[in-house]
Formats: structure tokens, C-alpha cells, sequence
């Protein structure tokens, strides 16, 4: 390509006049529109008004300056003699470069105090057009989305005195995901909270965040990439320690949503996706050490995450214990100071308020969409001869929250407000019930226990009453569930159904 005139229109002028310059040394002609022009000359250069160039002056105050053939058949002219002889005949000319970035749009509509119109204005139409037309015609024109890309330009015209073509393609794919997102944001804040949950067409509009050093084995590669207006990893910010690793992000979004589920303040550890730890208490400090008892041979190299945010009492309960990282609401500084002499350990401030009831699964060639599992419309019911007492009832309801959150088939057993044994991700519901009662130990005893799912058979709750179970919840439904009442009145269990599920494969 031969670089002889830019077309540049910029809401962000971030490097503007570096670049500019730049290109004015080349003897690049620059034209530009409203506010754009008027940086340049401020900054001393040459620069012809897109008006001047369509002989049209901007109008509708300023919603429509390059919308005119002037331009785009600049930009999308094909190089051939014939396209070239119609641009000479109409006194216009072919424009080479196109460097153009958008009305922020989601930034004003992530404004509560914003008001329809003020975001409605904001939707760039020009700007997209210019986008589109110059990716459309990369095989000779050259698109510019992001300042972060100016450099790109130079280091080429430098290197090779024009801009190659597998740069131009790489531009105008990238100029055209820009698009895309940027309307698939418009049409979020469009339909708003009474858009359905399964649209015909999803559109997620990601943006890379940043890639991450390794996928789940250090042999595949990943990045992170975040919804609209997420500006940090899990809608947080990393306060200390390396960059998170696609399992520490993976065990963390667990954890979080964990602790979430809980009112009081809360502890949750998890190791491989699952909760091997989960106690609640007055105190989050107090929280830590019945959550750990849970399972401290599995709790070794995990992450924690709380509902509150992590003060100096927390930070220094965690005693020796190698910890991955932590994720809360909050650091206190005096938290914050106890914590930074594990530098290996990551904090991860969870600031932002993700509405996120949907949640996403990929699968060979598409996504699994679905509710997320909130589990709130529970209707308990006492099905065994015996109910359970104030004492076991209370443990009975924190114990069927917190196995919501393990995965199936899942078991956990509790005292109070705390996890005693948790069996999770078996393929056999008795052998996960066994599994929660071994780590249990003596604990088992004079526990209680929630079950994601019903039992299909009555040994799930026999091996529960054999290692000292007191009370159970679970869903119910099984065409089994007079044997697994009559088990449990046989062995003098308090038995509740609750009519939901908690499945999480």
C-alpha cells in the first residue's frame, strides 16, 4: 500500500499528536473532523476538515460529519483504474489510513446518574461506519481501533516504509471484534432488565483481559477474558502476589460465590473447585479455624474466601498455612501488613457487583446456558417420625446451603455453623457419604447431614446413622423415599425434604 492520506476521528486523544506528527514527517495529509481537527492545530499541524473535503457541513449538532461518499468511497475504493478514474471525476481522492475509537458508550451507561438520552447520544454511528468500511477494505487500507496500535503503524512505516498486509488483516479483525462489542454492549443496556434469558442470539461481547501463563496444565494455553464493564479479574482487583493462574481463578470464582451464599460472617477454602472447608460465626476470625478443622490435609495449598472483609484477626488466624490466595470484600490495612510477608499468597479484593444470573458452560461446539442455582424456593418438610430439635434444625439449614456449592454426588456433614466432612464429585452417593463421614471422624457424631440430591437407596442414610448422623436434609423425590423414611425412623434419624435439588456437575 502506499500511505498518502489518514483519515483520523478520536473521542480518546490519548498519544494523538505523537502520532499525527509522526505521520506528517512521512507527509502523510491529515484530515480530520470536529474536535479532532482542532487538537491537531492546537498542536501546531496542517490538517483539512472533513467538511472541507465533502463540501457538507457537520450536522444535527455534530451526529453526522462522515457519513458522506466523499469518505467512505475514499476508504473503500478497490485500487482499480475504473474506481479510481469515478473518485478523480467526483474531486475526491482515496484515503489510506483510518484511525478512528468510539463515543464511550459503556462508561456513560454504567453511569447510574446517566439518563437515557445521555446514553443514547453516546452511541457511535460515524465512528463504526468509518470501522467497517476501512476493515472491510484492509487488502489496501489500514484501520486503526486503539491508541495502543499507533505504535504498530510507525514501527511498520519505519521497518517497511508501508503498512503489510497481514498487519492490515490484524488490524481489521481486530477493529471488527471492537464493533461488535460495542454494539453487543448497546444492545444489553437496550433491552436492560426485561431482556429474556435465552435470546436466539447470544451476543457475549468479551474482552481479553490479559493471557495467563498456563490453562489447567502448564501444556495448554489461556487467557481471561471479562464482560462488559468488569474492569478486574472476578470484578475485583489484585492487591498482592504474581498474576492469578487459570485454576487459582477457577477455585476462586467457587470460594466467592460460597461465601456469598451466607449471611453471617463466613470462611470458605476450597481446593480443586470444591469446598473442603466452610464455617460461619460472629466474627470472621472466628470463622477460620472451625472452617479449616474441616479438612486441614486438603485445606494445605488451597484458596480462602470470606463474605466480610479480611481484618488483622483473620490475616493472623491463618497461622502457617500455605494458602494460595484469598479473595474478600475487602483488605484492612493492619490485614494487609500481617498478610504481605506471604509472598507467594495473592489478595484479591472483590469491589465490583457482578449481576451474573446466568452462568455458562462450553461444551464441543457451543455453550450451555442456565439459571444460576440460588436455591431459595426450598420448602421444608419433616418427613420422619422424629423432628429435629431448634439445635439440628439450624444446623441442618447451614449445612444445606453450604453443600449447594459442592460438587456431585454431594455430601457434607455438620455441627453448628461449621463443615465437619464433606464427600463430593463421586459417582456413588453412599460412598460419598461415607467419604464425608472418614473425614469427619468423631465429629460425625452427633452431626447432620445435607444431600444434594435424594437417596436413591436407604443406605445413604444407614451409613450416615452407622458413623453417628443425628439429622438429615434432601430433596426427596426418589420412587424409593418410603424405603429411606422407614430407614430413617427404623435408626431414630430426623429426616426433612426440601423439593430442590442442588445438583453441580
Amino acid at each position: 500500500m502506499s500511505l498518502n492520506r489518514c483519515l483520523i476521528s478520536v473521542y480518546d486523544k490519548s498519544g494523538l499528536e505523537t502520532f499525527a506528527r509522526a505521520l506528517t514527517e512521512r507527509s502523510v495529509e491529515l484530515i480530520a473532523s470536529g474536535g479532532t481537527a482542532r487538537a491537531l492545530r492546537e498542536a501546531g499541524m496542517g490538517v483539512r476538515e472533513v467538511s472541507d473535503l465533502t463540501a457538507s457541513p457537520e450536522i444535527l449538532g455534530g451526529r453526522v460529519k462522515t457519513l458522506h461518499p466523499a469518505i467512505h468511497g475514499g476508504i473503500l475504493s478497490r485500487r482499480t483504474l475504473a474506481d479510481q478514474a469515478q473518485l478523480e471525476d467526483l474531486g475526491w481522492g482515496e484515503i489510506d489510513l483510518v484511525a478512528v475509537n468510539l463515543y464511550p458508550f459503556e462508561q456513560t451507561a454504567s453511569d447510574p446518574s446517566a439518563t437515557l438520552e445521555q446514553v443514547v447520544e453516546q452511541i457511535d454511528i460515524g465512528g463504526v461506519a468509518l470501522l467497517r468500511a476501512a476493515a472491510k477494505n484492509f487488502a489496501h487500507v489500514a484501520v486503526v481501533c486503539d491508541p495502543d496500535d499507533y505504535g504498530t503503524i510507525l514501527d511498520e512505516l519505519r521497518a517497511h516504509g508501508d503498512v503489510r498486509l497481514e498487519t492490515r488483516r490484524a488490524l481489521a479483525v481486530k477493529a471488527f471484534a471492537h464493533t461488535a462489542s460495542y454494539d453487543a454492549a448497546i444492545q444489553r443496556y437496550l433491552a436492560g432488565p426485561h431482556r429474556p434469558a435465552f435470546p436466539d442470539r447470544m451476543v457475549l461481547g468479551l474482552a481479553k483481559f490479559g493471557e495467563l501463563r498456563y490453562g489447567e496444565n502448564p501444556h495448554q494455553q489461556a487467557a481471561l477474558y471479562l464482560q462488559s464493564g468488569v474492569t478486574g479479574p472476578l470484578g475485583g482487583e489484585l492487591l498482592q502476589g504474581k498474576a492469578l493462574s487459570y485454576n487459582n481463578l477457577l477455585d476462586l470464582d467457587a470460594a466467592g460465590r460460597t461465601a456469598a451464599a451466607f449471611e453471617r460472617p463466613t470462611i470458605v477454602i476450597v481446593k480443586h473447585l470444591s469446598p473442603c472447608g466452610v464455617a460461619s460465626a460472629d466474627a470472621l476470625a472466628d470463622a477460620f479455624a472451625p472452617a479449616l478443622a474441616c479438612d486441614p490435609v486438603s485445606a494445605y495449598g488451597g484458596v480462602i474466601a470470606a463474605n466480610r472483609p479480611f481484618d488483622a484477626a483473620t490475616a493472623r488466624a491463618l497461622g502457617d498455612l500455605f494458602v494460595e490466595a484469598i479473595a474478600a470484600p475487602g483488605f484492612s490495612e493492619e490485614a494487609r501488613q500481617v498478610l504481605a510477608s506471604r509472598s507467594n499468597c495473592r489478595l484479591v479484593a472483590l469491589s465490583e457487583a457482578i449481576p451474573d444470573s446466568l452462568e455458562y458452560r462450553s461444551v464441543r461446539g457451543g455453550l450451555l446456558v442456565q439459571e444460576r442455582d440460588m436455591g431459595d424456593a426450598a420448602e421444608w418438610q419433616v418427613v420422619s417420625q422424629r423432628a429435629p430439635s431448634e439445635a439440628e434444625m439450624a444446623a441442618l439449614r447451614f449445612a444445606w446451603r453450604a453443600v449447594a456449592h459442592v460438587k456431585s454426588n454431594a455430601i457434607l456433614l455438620a455441627q453448628g455453623e461449621a463443615a465437619v466432612g464433606i464427600g463430593g464429585g463421586l459417582p456413588s452417593r453412599v460412598d460419598a457419604v461415607r467419604l464425608a463421614a472418614t473425614k469427619a471422624g468423631d465429629r460425625a457424631v452427633g452431626a447432620v447431614m445435607a444431600s444434594d440430591a435424594f437417596f436413591p437407596f436407604a443406605d445413604g442414610v444407614e451409613a450416615a446413622a452407622e458413623a453417628g448422623v443425628t439429622a438429615v436434609v434432601e430433596p426427596g423425590g426418589s420412587v424409593r423415599d418410603d424405603q429411606v423414611i422407614a430407614a430413617a425412623d427404623r435408626l431414630g434419624l430426623a429426616l426433612c425434604f426440601t423439593g430442590v435439588r442442588h445438583f453441580r456437575h
